[in-house]
């Protein structure tokens, strides 16, 4: 079987068998930290320890969850059962909610699990992914805060990431849903005041952070692009509003993105599918873990659309 592997070119049939090890969840964890992070420790009956990671987002609600209704459906079961667990978690408390506490409990017990699989076979997730495509992954400085700072200290704020060997940069005003077209000049000028201080060769991002009406949005984004060469324009308007979404993906060039606020790959389906956003940005911790970040990715990649994974949590 192995030479029949390698001459089609297929993996190697043991990297794919099954562990000899059998294995049952004995106990699972919630650890709240006073930094609002939260991690779930799934133990095993073999002593291998998985580690995962929720939101950040209501780190005690989300331990509550996992440990009152979460938790009484995985104990005892196979940990390498990923997605026999994740159907068992996802449907069983569906009446909880979709968007928020539920799948972002679910996550922190999957990502445990993907855990335990890669020590048990040995393998990175990049190797149980199917393998690395890139040996470097490039990342960009997301400057928060525009909201409530100045100009000037955003941009240099932005000015130092580059100094450090940041090539792209993204401003967020953080503005949110409560606060629609606040102070669009201020957004200009702290978006333009950060152009002029990294220069035309850095790449530049905005995240409206939800906080435009749909004509704003259209209004800056136009100005965005054509005068200050932006290439990413991130949540303009309300996450809601798929229908105005996607009049501002219709009405410009920049790239739309949107996703960390969808949880399933059904909200992704719908966000490709009815906003047609550029860029989808899944939430690992957010969006129900590895599970159904992968079916994600997957969904992107038929739709061809660019995958830029979200991350929560400041570096």
């Amino acid at each position: 079987m192995a030479a029949a592997a390698a001459a089609l070119g297929l993996p190697d049939i043991k990297l794919l068998a099954r562990p000899a090890l059998r294995l049952r969840i004995t106990d699972v964890e919630t650890w709240v930290l006073n930094c609002n992070s939260l991690f779930v420790i799934v133990r095993t009956d073999q002593g291998v320890t998985g580690y995962g990671e929720s939101s950040p987002m209501d780190v005690r609600a989300i331990a509550s969850l996992i440990n009152e209704a979460l938790k009484p459906l995985v104990i005892g079961k196979d940990p390498l059962d990923r997605e026999r667990l994740w159907d068992a978690m996802y449907f069983s408390t569906y009446k909880l909610g979709v968007m928020g506490a539920q799948p972002e409990a679910i996550a922190g017990i999957d990502i445990a699990l993907w855990d335990i699989l890669g020590k048990v076979t040995g393998q990175s997730l990049s190797q149980l992914f199917g393998g690395r495509r890139r040996d470097r992954v490039r990342v960009y400085a997301s400057i928060g805060g525009g909201a409530e700072s100045t100009p000037a200290e955003m941009a240099r704020r932005a000015a130092q990431a580059v100094a450090e060997g940041i090539t792209m940069v993204k401003v967020r005003m953080d503005w949110n849903t409560r606060r629609t077209d606040v102070n669009p000049a201020h957004d200009w000028a702290v978006v333009s005041e950060v152009r002029k201080a990294i220069g035309d060769k850095i790449e530049l991002g905005y995240d409206a952070n939800n906080g435009l009406s749909v004509p704003t949005a259209i209004r800056l984004g136009r100005r965005f692009q054509d005068e200050l060469g932006l290439i990413h324009y991130e949540e303009p308007v309300a996450q809601y509003d798929y229908a105005g979404l996607a009049q501002v993906v219709a009405a410009l060039d920049v790239a739309v993105a949107a996703g960390e606020q969808e949880y399933t790959r059904w909200q992704f389906r719908d966000l490709i599918t009815q906003a047609n956003v550029d860029i989808v940005q899944p939430d690992l911790v957010k969006c129900a873990g590895i599970t159904e970040g992968i079916r994600i990715a997957a969904l992107a990649s038929t739709y061809n659309r660019i995958l830029f994974p979200h991350q929560t949590q400041p570096s």
